[in-house]
């Protein structure tokens, strides 16, 4: 029955996340989340198609969560150029680690730190470059529109892409209490939010 299913996936569920956050993806394994949920391996692969697929289920409304702020962050910026021509200041991965990372942090260690063997093992670094490359499409924008952007090379930005993410996520590869981890970020902000707005124009 449907009903049943729901119960039964709700379950599974949560017998994969204790498991993937014991163990890891690598040493996780189907036989011990059937056990934490008293199933069958063969009824749990009534809802998933390996392994593989039950963490990307697990992990994917916080994946999807990141790119739809991304998404809304990068038109943020891009839309009042296009439009206004206009350079506003909008928010930044402070408030992405803010809003969406920090009050979600067992998530996010998932997505991060359980992934190994998975193709979500290299996130961050797939993060990284994705930022670099549509920064620097934004920076190119800016100076055609008249903008005095602060030359910078692809390798520098991934230099300071790289510590600033990495940094951002520190409270979740370390597990932070959500106070500490906020305190964290007062300090990140402090530290990084002056250099990335003068790199990017809006102190000039």
């Amino acid at each position: 029955m449907p009903r049943d299913k729901t119960v039964n996936h709700v379950k599974i569920m949560a017998a994969a996340r204790a498991e993937f956050l014991e163990m890891g993806f690598e040493k996780a394994s189907m036989r011990s989340i059937a056990a934490r949920c008293d199933m069958t391996a063969a009824g749990i692969y009534r809802h998933c198609e390996n392994k593989e697929d039950l963490f990307y289920q697990l992990v994917a409304p916080a994946k999807e969560s990141l790119a739809e702020w991304g998404k809304q962050h990068k038109a943020g910026y891009e839309e009042p150029i296009k439009i206004h021509k206009d350079l506003l200041w909008k928010d930044s991965y402070i408030d992405m680690a803010r809003e969406l990372i920090y009050p979600n942090m067992e998530d996010y260690y998932l997505l991060i730190v359980c992934s190994k063997g998975t193709k979500y093992e290299h996130f961050l670094n797939d993060m990284t470059k994705m930022a670099q490359t549509e920064i620097l499409q934004f920076m190119d924008e800016l100076r055609k529109q008249g903008y005095d952007i602060p030359k910078i090379t692809e390798s520098q930005l991934h230099l300071l892409l790289t510590a600033y993410i990495t940094a951002l996520f520190e409270p979740v590869v370390h597990s932070y209490r959500y106070e500490e981890a906020m305190d964290a970020l007062s300090l990140l902000e402090e530290f990084f939010l002056p250099g990335w707005k003068t790199l990017m124009g809006f102190n000039s």
